[in-house]
Parts: C-alpha cells; sequence; structure tokens
C-alpha cells in the first residue's frame, strides 16, 4: 500500500510541476504580446505623429504587424494556460 501512495504523490508533483510550466510559458508568451505591443504600436504611433508632413507606409505597416502579432501572442499564451 505504502507503494501505490508514493507513485499518488510522484503523480501530483509531476501535475503541479507541469503546471508551473504551463504558467511560466504562458507569462513568457503574454511578456513578449506586452513588449511588442509598447515597441512595435506605441513607438512608431509616437514617432509616426512626431512626422506629420512625412507619411510613411513602412511605419503604419509595422504598426499593423505589431497589432497582429502582439495579438498572435495573447492568444498562443491563453491557449496554453486552457491546456
Amino acid at each position: 500500500m505504502g507503494n501505490w501512495s508514493e507513485q499518488q504523490e510522484v503523480r501530483k508533483e509531476v501535475k503541479e510541476k507541469d503546471k508551473v510550466r504551463r504558467e511560466k510559458l504562458a507569462s513568457l508568451f503574454f511578456d513578449l504580446c506586452k513588449v511588442t505591443y509598447t515597441v512595435l504600436v506605441v513607438g512608431l504611433l509616437v514617432t509616426l505623429f512626431q512626422n506629420e508632413l512625412y507619411t510613411n507606409y513602412l511605419m503604419i505597416a509595422f504598426v499593423v504587424v505589431g497589432v497582429l502579432v502582439a495579438f498572435e501572442f495573447a492568444k498562443i499564451g491563453n491557449n496554453i494556460l486552457k491546456k
């Protein structure tokens, strides 16, 4: 009977480690989402508004890509937490 309870404890520890691992990985993707959004969207929008007379389509494209990439990172992090 002692062997069975030891196996249950080992299984519980493995589940807890997997849960912590998933949470940390999801946290990484949420942090990547925040960094991507801050750098590509907010940073480029400030630069774009400072140069009002100069319309740069490349910066606008980077802002759109930044929004999409940030959304994907958040989606990946959310999917990891749902498992």
